[in-house]
């Protein structure tokens, strides 16, 4: 089928596989509670809503800068260090956040733990190494399904955490004080030992370190032949209409998403038990939706079945910021987290598999790369727009970036031949 033709056979998934998918779920219960409640501990300790955005966007802007190093990176030197490093790094800025809350060092662990951000349990700026290993533990023919299932993991744990976000109301009360949201970082840190561990027993096939060719560029695959020259012509080709696509989408989404639990807030004055709770809602739905997409992407093709939800998510989109209470405004952001995110495993194989092995860990850094940046600079944009009263703006002007992105996107990919 355009747009959805894979070689190789069905066959089983290894050890390494399921350990990588553990990994996702266990990782993204923490960051479904701090996707809910960072950016509210930071409303309680006083910060000012360009100071939440300014911590969320350089966060995203040196996520985007390790993630155009090491996905070429790990396509020569392995996976698995790099995830290790990944996995120490939370825990330690996770303990530095429950330690203090002096604004200095959180804002430096924030930065450093990518706080707030979500991710869906991915490794945040070391997402394309996961997803290049990965990868390479599952038949071109799964990996859709695979990609799918590992999305709708981390959803699953998302929305755990997202219940447990609700931890300071539950000890603090409608407005719970900025103490009450501490042992979350507590969790984080815990967890992180955990998925450190699982990474750890995780078997990396590609661990030796290969020296690029002779003319070749890191990520980029020997150059010996004509037809190695005219691939690789056709790849960059097609990496760069995704790194285009992926501009528009994180420019949509850096408006629209970082601080949906601050404009909650401040438009309709509820705390972190029920915006945690709508979340939860929203991301155990988001997880059904990631499995559908991946039976859809199957019979439509991938491509499709994204621009057909994603279109639907967009129509919400630009409803939500009209909605007149919370009960509205809630179902509204559930739906359209389902229909949005319920994507993320389909697009996450696409970017895979538009591209030799040898090169996936290019590939998925430079779509992540285009998709961080102007994710980073959003929420500094939308921080200014609610400080100036301009609750609706940042979602009329995501989805105006949001359409850009489907078009770009359908018409790119719709006919193209996945590996």
């Amino acid at each position: 089928m355009a747009g959805d033709t894979y070689p190789g056979a069905a066959t089983p998934i290894g050890r390494t596989a399921w350990l990588l998918l553990a990994t996702r779920l266990v990782r993204s219960v923490w960051q479904g509670a701090l996707v809910v409640d960072f950016a509210l501990y930071l409303h309680a300790l006083r910060w000012s809503a360009v100071a939440i955005s300014a911590v969320l966007a350089a966060a995203l802007l040196v996520g985007a800068v390790l993630t155009m190093l090491l996905g070429p990176l790990s396509d020569r030197f392995g996976r698995r260090r790099f995830l290790l490093v990944y996995d120490a790094a939370q825990g330690l800025a996770a303990a530095v956040a429950f330690l203090t809350a002096a604004p200095w060092p959180l804002a430096a662990a924030a930065v450093v733990g990518g706080f707030g951000r979500g991710g869906n349990g991915s490794a945040g700026p070391f997402a394309p190494v996961e997803q290049a290993w990965l990868a390479q533990c599952v038949p071109a023919a799964r990996r859709g399904m695979i990609y799918s299932l590992n999305a709708a993991l981390g959803f699953v744990g998302m929305a755990a955490g997202a219940v447990l976000a609700g931890l300071p109301s539950w000890t603090g009360g409608a407005a719970p004080e900025a103490a009450a949201y501490r042992p979350l970082f507590a969790l984080t840190a815990i967890l992180s030992v955990v998925t450190f561990a699982l990474v750890a027993a995780a078997h990396d096939s590609e661990s030796a370190p290969r020296p690029p060719a002779p003319g070749s560029a890191p990520g980029s695959g020997p150059v010996s032949t004509d037809d190695d020259a005219a691939e690789r012509r056709r790849e960059n080709g097609l990496v760069g209409r995704l790194v285009l696509a992926n501009l528009l989408n994180g420019a949509g989404l850096g408006l629209s998403g970082p601080l949906v639990t601050y404009w909650f807030a401040l438009r309709f004055h509820h705390g972190p038990s029920a915006i945690g709770l709508m979340m939860a809602v929203g991301f155990l739905l988001a997880g059904a939706a990631s499995l559908l997409t991946g039976w859809l992407g199957r019979w439509l093709g991938i491509v499709r079945a994204v621009v057909a939800m994603r279109t639907l998510g967009l129509l919400l989109l630009v409803a939500l910021p009209f909605a007149k209470t919370f009960a509205v405004a809630g179902v509204l952001y559930v739906a359209r987290t389902v229909l949005n995110r319920g994507t993320t495993g389909a697009r996450s194989a696409l970017n895979v598999s538009i591209v030799r092995p040898s090169r996936r860990g290019f590939s998925s850094a430079a779509s992540n790369v285009a998709l961080q940046i102007p994710r980073a600079i959003g929420p500094v944009l939308a921080g200014l727009m609610y400080e100036s009263g301009f609750l609706a703006l940042p979602f009329l002007a995501a989805a105006v970036f949001q359409t850009g992105y489907l078009w770009v996107y359908d018409r790119t990919f719709r006919n193209v031949t996945l590996r």
